[in-house]
């Protein structure tokens, strides 16, 4: 009961940060209309393994290293911004026989592995600069510096397993019937669209 005002303050923080669009957001999207339900919950896992990862070093006190090491920040900038251009790149090249938003939910034809799947939800979140910063505030302005590191852990654990949930959650939205029919023969053009959101984050993120 100690640290439950703590706590609270972090879990309405990160639900508003991940219901917030960015590169997490538009390759969920793009997995579930694209590869239909599993493969996107595949990726979602990813993107909440990919929290433990900030979790990891700002506990360690490596995010504030990162922020205040300029050549270093930048240059996770722009490595993030080749990765997101790397998915964009690949979501422009959708065609309307490529897209199966027609096809059943329970009958994708999946062209991307459950393993890759996983892989990029990870380094989406993993690359991305802007989880670093959001991390770095998280654990400087709202986790006091007396909570045990152990507190501070299963705060980290819970951002993790919150935000696959999440995820997974959207994933199963994004691939219900309704959703399939609404998008039908026409899916390729979101995955498209999502394409181009890749594309403005990339450039935002070396830009800003």
């Amino acid at each position: 009961m100690e640290y439950l005002s703590e706590f609270i303050t972090i879990a309405l923080v990160h639900l508003v940060a991940v219901a917030s669009p960015g590169p997490d957001f538009a390759i969920i999207v793009r997995y579930s209309v694209n590869h239909g339900r599993r493969i996107a919950m595949y990726a979602s896992v990813g993107v909440g393994l990919g929290i433990l990862l900030h979790v990891a070093y700002s506990l360690v006190g490596l995010s504030v290293v990162i922020k205040t090491t300029p050549w270093l920040y930048s240059a996770i900038c722009y490595l993030s911004a080749a990765y997101l251009l790397y998915l964009a790149f690949g979501a422009l090249k959708s065609k309307p026989g490529n897209s199966s938003a027609n096809i059943s939910t329970d009958a994708k034809q999946t062209q991307v592995s459950p393993k890759k799947a996983l892989i990029n939800g990870f380094l989406t979140n993993g690359l991305n600069p802007k989880a670093t910063l959001f991390f770095l505030s998280l654990f400087t302005a709202f986790i006091n510096v007396d909570t045990p590191t152990s507190v501070k852990a299963l705060y980290g654990i819970y951002l993790a397993v919150a935000t696959g949930l999440w995820f997974c959650m959207l994933s199963y939205l994004l691939s219900t019937s309704s959703v399939v029919k609404l998008i039908g023969d026409k899916g390729y053009w979101l995955d498209r669209l999502m394409g181009v959101v890749l594309i403005g984050l990339a450039v935002r993120l070396v830009t800003l």
